[in-house]
């Protein structure tokens, strides 16, 4: 369940502390966690990263285990704890200056990305994401990229180029404040959602249609069309903004929590005590 504790100061209510306390993340995340078995994948003949992702699916972290001269990217303000045989290197998402202002300004993504270096084997470094929510892996080869929410990014090995230029990011075609990146290249780029992970694989033709506030990302092999829910009636009433039409063939990853359906539901419980201040 959600706490919200709140205290009165000076006529003023300020939210202390917002806890959450979900059964089912507690029981199969910090408190039951099984260690799990490491996971290695070979990149481009190369040595095979290891990870792990732990307290699946409500308090997931992303852990590395690094060799000696091997990189992982990820995003700013990411980082949980690592060991000291890592050097940690900050540097601009985008080669360009433009390209990483526009990444920063416009898709709402840190300005600054890190790159975490091993300089002795088996080094550890752990990752987390702002969301209560999973982490999930997606293999990016060649002609098998990914189209992923903004916030949705995590970290990426050195392989992985995010493109800012097409048009789905410059132009906003999903609207509602949603920016959508495009991952490309050959490696592995790892995601974050708000809540648990949800994955349809569609053939070639099947359609899903998915609130894109719950989209987490899609391949690129898909085809997509934003539309408004229904009609006019249903688009003000019906609860729903814009939606993504997605056609295969490919893979959709959809979030099961809605983060503004929680802000809002979270301000119900909080503004009638405001109100009340403010008078």
């Amino acid at each position: 369940m959600f706490v919200a504790v709140l205290v009165e100061e000076g006529g003023c209510v300020s939210v202390l502390v917002v806890c959450f306390l979900i059964r089912v993340g507690l029981e199969s995340g910090f408190k039951h966690h099984k260690p799990q078995k490491q996971h290695s994948q070979t990149l481009n003949g190369v040595n095979p990263l290891k990870y792990e992702i732990k307290y699946k699916p409500s308090y997931a972290m992303l852990v590395v285990k690094l060799d000696q001269g091997e990189s992982i990217t990820a995003e700013s303000g990411s980082l949980t704890y690592m060991d000291p045989t890592i050097e940690a290197r900050t540097r601009k998402r985008e080669k360009s200056f433009w390209g990483t202002l526009g990444l920063s300004l416009i898709g709402g993504q840190s300005f600054w990305v890190n790159d975490y270096t091993a300089h002795a084997n088996d080094a550890e470094v752990g990752l987390v994401a702002a969301p209560v929510g999973d982490i999930e892996k997606l293999e990016v080869k060649s002609g098998k990229g990914y189209i992923i929410q903004k916030s949705a990014y995590i970290a990426s090995t050195q392989g992985i180029d995010l493109d800012i230029k097409w048009e789905g990011f410059s132009k906003g075609l999903f609207g509602q404040g949603l920016f959508m990146i495009k991952a490309t290249g050959d490696g592995q780029l790892f995601i974050n959602t708000f809540g648990a992970i949800d994955t349809h694989t569609l053939g070639a033709g099947e359609t899903l249609i998915v609130d894109n506030f719950h989209l987490v990302g899609f391949s690129d092999t898909c085809n997509y069309k934003v539309t408004k829910f229904g009609g006019l009636k249903e688009t003000l009433l019906g609860g729903e903004g814009l939606v993504t039409e997605i056609t295969g063939p490919g893979d959709v990853h959809i979030q099961t929590k809605n983060l503004k359906e929680f802000v809002d539901w979270l301000w119900t419980l909080l503004e009638p005590r405001v109100q009340r201040r403010a008078r």
